[in-house]
Protein backbone atom coordinates (compact mmCIF):
# COMPACT_ATOMS: atom_id res chain seq x y z
CA UNK A 1 0.00 0.00 0.00
CA UNK A 2 2.91 2.59 0.67
CA UNK A 3 4.99 1.48 -2.06
CA UNK A 4 1.92 2.78 -4.24
CA UNK A 5 1.41 6.21 -2.77
CA UNK A 6 5.41 7.28 -3.80
CA UNK A 7 5.01 7.27 -7.56
CA UNK A 8 2.05 9.07 -7.22
CA UNK A 9 3.33 11.72 -4.91
CA UNK A 10 6.27 12.14 -7.41
CA UNK A 11 3.88 12.95 -10.06
CA UNK A 12 2.32 15.58 -8.14
CA UNK A 13 5.40 17.22 -7.36
CA UNK A 14 6.27 17.10 -10.87
CA UNK A 15 3.17 19.15 -11.92
CA UNK A 16 3.69 21.62 -9.42
CA UNK A 17 7.22 22.40 -10.69
CA UNK A 18 5.98 23.10 -13.93
CA UNK A 19 3.08 25.06 -13.38
CA UNK A 20 5.42 27.57 -11.67
CA UNK A 21 7.67 28.04 -14.08
CA UNK A 22 7.15 31.52 -15.71
CA UNK A 23 6.19 31.65 -19.29
CA UNK A 24 9.60 33.04 -20.37
CA UNK A 25 11.53 29.82 -19.44
CA UNK A 26 13.09 27.54 -16.53
CA UNK A 27 15.44 29.07 -13.79
CA UNK A 28 18.37 27.31 -12.40
CA UNK A 29 16.41 26.39 -9.30
CA UNK A 30 13.79 25.25 -10.54
CA UNK A 31 16.47 22.96 -12.97
CA UNK A 32 18.09 21.52 -9.94
CA UNK A 33 14.80 21.01 -8.14
CA UNK A 34 13.56 18.61 -10.95
CA UNK A 35 16.78 17.21 -10.65
CA UNK A 36 16.36 16.36 -7.24
CA UNK A 37 12.67 15.00 -7.66
CA UNK A 38 14.32 12.70 -10.77
CA UNK A 39 16.99 11.75 -8.46
CA UNK A 40 14.44 11.11 -5.52
CA UNK A 41 12.49 9.41 -8.24
CA UNK A 42 15.66 7.00 -8.93
CA UNK A 43 16.02 6.27 -5.21
CA UNK A 44 12.40 5.46 -4.48
CA UNK A 45 12.44 3.22 -7.64
CA UNK A 46 15.92 1.13 -6.72
CA UNK A 47 13.90 0.91 -3.08
CA UNK A 48 10.71 -0.05 -4.55
CA UNK A 49 12.34 -2.85 -6.24
CA UNK A 50 14.68 -4.02 -3.41
CA UNK A 51 11.76 -4.60 -1.50
CA UNK A 52 10.17 -6.44 -3.94
CA UNK A 53 13.10 -8.31 -4.25
CA UNK A 54 13.06 -8.98 -0.96
CA UNK A 55 9.40 -9.46 -0.35
CA UNK A 56 10.09 -12.36 -3.05
CA UNK A 57 12.95 -13.72 -0.85
CA UNK A 58 11.13 -13.10 2.11
CA UNK A 59 8.08 -15.22 0.21
CA UNK A 60 10.23 -17.88 -1.20
CA UNK A 61 11.87 -18.46 2.45
CA UNK A 62 8.56 -18.63 4.12
CA UNK A 63 7.26 -21.02 0.95
CA UNK A 64 10.48 -23.14 1.29
CA UNK A 65 9.66 -23.26 5.97
CA UNK A 66 6.30 -24.13 4.85
CA UNK A 67 7.34 -27.01 2.66
CA UNK A 68 9.97 -28.23 5.48
CA UNK A 69 7.12 -28.08 7.98
CA UNK A 70 4.61 -29.78 5.76
CA UNK A 71 7.12 -32.45 4.85
CA UNK A 72 8.21 -32.56 9.04
CA UNK A 73 4.34 -33.00 10.05
CA UNK A 74 4.42 -35.61 7.33
CA UNK A 75 7.33 -37.81 8.39
CA UNK A 76 5.77 -36.97 12.07
CA UNK A 77 2.73 -38.75 11.02
CA UNK A 78 4.37 -41.51 9.42
CA UNK A 79 6.61 -42.07 12.65
CA UNK A 80 3.41 -42.00 14.68
CA UNK A 81 1.15 -44.34 11.95
CA UNK A 82 4.99 -46.14 12.17
CA UNK A 83 4.71 -46.56 15.69
CA UNK A 84 0.95 -47.29 16.73
CA UNK A 85 1.21 -50.23 14.20
CA UNK A 86 4.49 -51.75 16.17
CA UNK A 87 2.63 -50.79 18.85
CA UNK A 88 -0.01 -52.72 17.78
CA UNK A 89 1.94 -55.94 16.78
CA UNK A 90 3.99 -55.91 20.04
CA UNK A 91 0.80 -55.86 21.98
CA UNK A 92 -0.25 -59.13 19.38
CA UNK A 93 2.88 -60.56 20.11
CA UNK A 94 2.95 -59.69 23.81
CA UNK A 95 -0.60 -61.58 24.27
CA UNK A 96 0.17 -64.33 22.10
CA UNK A 97 3.55 -65.19 24.23
CA UNK A 98 1.20 -64.74 27.73
CA UNK A 99 -1.20 -67.48 26.46
CA UNK A 100 1.96 -69.58 25.45
CA UNK A 101 3.36 -69.00 28.96
CA UNK A 102 0.19 -69.58 30.66
CA UNK A 103 -0.20 -72.88 29.03
CA UNK A 104 3.27 -73.89 29.72
CA UNK A 105 2.47 -72.91 33.18
CA UNK A 106 -0.57 -75.18 32.89
CA UNK A 107 1.58 -77.78 31.56
CA UNK A 108 4.13 -77.67 34.17
CA UNK A 109 1.74 -77.79 37.09
CA UNK A 110 -0.25 -81.11 35.92
CA UNK A 111 3.65 -82.42 35.51
CA UNK A 112 3.91 -81.51 38.87
CA UNK A 113 1.22 -83.26 40.35
CA UNK A 114 1.55 -86.21 38.21
CA UNK A 115 5.19 -86.24 39.63
CA UNK A 116 3.51 -86.09 42.93
CA UNK A 117 1.44 -89.26 42.25
CA UNK A 118 4.14 -91.42 40.80
CA UNK A 119 6.39 -90.12 43.77
CA UNK A 120 3.52 -91.35 46.54
CA UNK A 121 3.14 -94.92 44.78
CA UNK A 122 7.01 -95.47 44.62
CA UNK A 123 7.01 -94.66 48.22
CA UNK A 124 4.21 -97.26 48.71
CA UNK A 125 5.65 -99.74 46.45
CA UNK A 126 8.89 -99.29 48.52
CA UNK A 127 7.57 -99.36 51.73
CA UNK A 128 5.02 -102.38 50.69
CA UNK A 129 8.44 -104.05 48.90
CA UNK A 130 10.30 -103.40 52.32
CA UNK A 131 7.40 -104.95 54.62
CA UNK A 132 7.62 -107.73 52.66
CA UNK A 133 11.34 -108.10 52.98
CA UNK A 134 10.84 -107.56 57.00
CA UNK A 135 7.90 -110.54 56.90
CA UNK A 136 10.20 -113.05 54.57
CA UNK A 137 13.05 -112.23 57.23
CA UNK A 138 11.36 -112.49 59.87
CA UNK A 139 9.43 -115.88 59.02
CA UNK A 140 12.85 -116.71 57.86
CA UNK A 141 14.14 -116.06 61.10
CA UNK A 142 11.27 -117.93 62.89
CA UNK A 143 12.07 -121.10 60.91
CA UNK A 144 15.30 -121.10 61.44
CA UNK A 145 14.28 -120.80 65.04
CA UNK A 146 11.89 -123.68 64.89
CA UNK A 147 14.36 -125.74 63.05
CA UNK A 148 16.81 -124.93 65.83
CA UNK A 149 14.33 -125.41 68.52
CA UNK A 150 13.64 -128.89 70.51
CA UNK A 151 10.72 -131.07 69.86
CA UNK A 152 7.45 -129.66 71.54
CA UNK A 153 7.20 -132.24 73.69
CA UNK A 154 11.35 -132.25 74.81
CA UNK A 155 10.59 -128.54 75.37
CA UNK A 156 7.74 -128.67 77.30
CA UNK A 157 9.19 -131.36 79.87
CA UNK A 158 12.14 -129.65 79.94
CA UNK A 159 10.09 -125.84 81.63
CA UNK A 160 7.86 -128.00 83.55
CA UNK A 161 10.73 -129.77 85.21
CA UNK A 162 12.80 -126.85 85.85
CA UNK A 163 9.31 -124.83 86.79
CA UNK A 164 8.90 -127.78 89.39
CA UNK A 165 12.51 -127.22 90.67
CA UNK A 166 12.29 -123.59 91.26
CA UNK A 167 14.34 -122.74 88.06
CA UNK A 168 11.75 -119.72 87.50
CA UNK A 169 13.90 -117.48 85.20
CA UNK A 170 15.15 -120.57 83.16
CA UNK A 171 11.66 -122.04 83.26
CA UNK A 172 9.65 -119.26 82.15
CA UNK A 173 12.35 -118.78 79.15
CA UNK A 174 11.35 -122.25 78.04
CA UNK A 175 7.60 -121.75 78.33
CA UNK A 176 7.80 -118.51 76.14
CA UNK A 177 9.81 -120.77 74.02
CA UNK A 178 6.98 -123.12 73.60
CA UNK A 179 4.52 -120.55 73.16
CA UNK A 180 6.78 -118.97 70.99
CA UNK A 181 7.76 -121.77 68.48
CA UNK A 182 4.52 -123.92 69.06
CA UNK A 183 1.54 -121.68 69.46
CA UNK A 184 -1.44 -123.74 68.30
CA UNK A 185 -0.94 -127.14 70.36
CA UNK A 186 -3.07 -127.84 73.15
CA UNK A 187 0.35 -128.01 75.70
CA UNK A 188 0.28 -123.95 75.17
CA UNK A 189 -2.11 -123.35 77.19
CA UNK A 190 -0.55 -124.91 79.94
CA UNK A 191 2.49 -122.94 78.84
CA UNK A 192 0.68 -119.54 79.48
CA UNK A 193 -0.74 -120.58 82.67
CA UNK A 194 2.70 -121.59 83.83
CA UNK A 195 3.99 -118.35 83.05
CA UNK A 196 0.71 -116.62 84.70
CA UNK A 197 2.08 -119.07 88.09
CA UNK A 198 5.54 -117.50 87.70
CA UNK A 199 4.67 -114.06 87.62
CA UNK A 200 2.57 -114.30 90.65
CA UNK A 201 4.92 -116.04 92.64
CA UNK A 202 7.13 -112.61 91.66
CA UNK A 203 4.11 -110.32 92.41
CA UNK A 204 4.00 -109.33 88.62
CA UNK A 205 0.54 -109.85 89.14
CA UNK A 206 -0.95 -107.58 85.95
CA UNK A 207 1.51 -109.55 83.94
CA UNK A 208 0.40 -112.80 85.73
CA UNK A 209 -3.79 -111.86 85.03
CA UNK A 210 -2.57 -111.14 81.36
CA UNK A 211 -1.42 -114.60 81.18
CA UNK A 212 -4.08 -116.57 83.10
CA UNK A 213 -6.61 -114.56 80.46
CA UNK A 214 -4.75 -115.96 77.44
CA UNK A 215 -5.21 -119.70 78.54
CA UNK A 216 -9.35 -118.33 78.70
CA UNK A 217 -9.31 -116.81 75.62
CA UNK A 218 -7.30 -119.10 73.61
CA UNK A 219 -7.96 -122.27 75.46
CA UNK A 220 -11.09 -122.32 76.98
CA UNK A 221 -11.59 -125.79 76.92
CA UNK A 222 -8.06 -126.81 77.64
CA UNK A 223 -6.93 -128.53 81.19
CA UNK A 224 -6.07 -125.59 82.73
CA UNK A 225 -8.71 -123.06 82.49
CA UNK A 226 -10.17 -123.24 85.71
CA UNK A 227 -6.88 -123.16 87.55
CA UNK A 228 -6.72 -120.22 85.35
CA UNK A 229 -10.07 -118.19 85.99
CA UNK A 230 -9.58 -118.74 89.53
CA UNK A 231 -5.91 -117.66 89.76
CA UNK A 232 -6.81 -114.49 87.36
CA UNK A 233 -9.51 -113.55 90.34
CA UNK A 234 -6.37 -113.76 93.14
CA UNK A 235 -4.30 -111.94 91.05
CA UNK A 236 -6.84 -109.00 90.36
CA UNK A 237 -7.92 -109.18 94.30
CA UNK A 238 -4.22 -108.20 95.06
CA UNK A 239 -4.31 -105.47 92.67
CA UNK A 240 -6.87 -103.88 93.91
CA UNK A 241 -9.63 -104.80 92.12
CA UNK A 242 -11.91 -106.57 94.20
CA UNK A 243 -15.42 -106.33 92.27
CA UNK A 244 -13.32 -107.39 88.91
CA UNK A 245 -11.85 -110.41 91.12
CA UNK A 246 -15.14 -111.38 93.27
CA UNK A 247 -16.67 -111.53 89.67
CA UNK A 248 -13.58 -114.43 88.71
CA UNK A 249 -14.00 -116.18 91.62
CA UNK A 250 -18.09 -116.66 91.07
CA UNK A 251 -17.79 -117.61 87.73
CA UNK A 252 -15.15 -120.34 88.70
CA UNK A 253 -18.18 -121.10 90.85
CA UNK A 254 -20.63 -121.29 88.12
CA UNK A 255 -18.82 -123.38 85.32
CA UNK A 256 -16.42 -125.71 87.51
CA UNK A 257 -18.91 -126.20 90.41
CA UNK A 258 -17.94 -129.39 91.72
CA UNK A 259 -14.24 -128.83 91.10
CA UNK A 260 -11.14 -127.87 93.55
CA UNK A 261 -10.79 -124.25 92.43
CA UNK A 262 -14.78 -123.90 93.13
CA UNK A 263 -14.08 -124.63 96.47
CA UNK A 264 -10.96 -122.57 97.28
CA UNK A 265 -13.15 -119.87 95.15
CA UNK A 266 -15.98 -119.42 97.55
CA UNK A 267 -13.22 -119.69 100.75
CA UNK A 268 -11.98 -117.13 98.98
CA UNK A 269 -15.28 -115.36 98.91
CA UNK A 270 -15.98 -116.11 102.67
CA UNK A 271 -13.11 -114.47 103.86
CA UNK A 272 -13.85 -111.34 101.98
CA UNK A 273 -17.29 -111.07 103.38
CA UNK A 274 -19.14 -110.91 99.91
CA UNK A 275 -21.69 -113.51 98.94
CA UNK A 276 -20.53 -116.65 96.64
CA UNK A 277 -23.47 -116.24 94.32
CA UNK A 278 -23.96 -113.40 91.87
CA UNK A 279 -27.20 -111.05 93.28
CA UNK A 280 -30.53 -110.31 91.37
CA UNK A 281 -31.59 -106.99 90.55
Amino acid sequence: MKSQRVPALLGLLAMLCLSVSPAWGVSKEMVQLQTQVQQLQEQMTAMQRGFDQNMGAMKNLVEQDTDAVNKVSTTINNLQSTLQKQQGDSTGKVDQLSGQIQALNDTLDELKVRLAKVSKQLEDMQATQQSLAANQATQQSQQQAMAAAPPPDVLYNNALRDYNGGKNDLASQEFSDYVKFYPNTDLAGNCYYYLGEIQFRQANYQQAAQSYDQVLQNFPSGNKAASAQLKKGFALLELGKQEDGVVELRHVMQRYPSSPEAAQARDRLRKLGVSTTTRQR
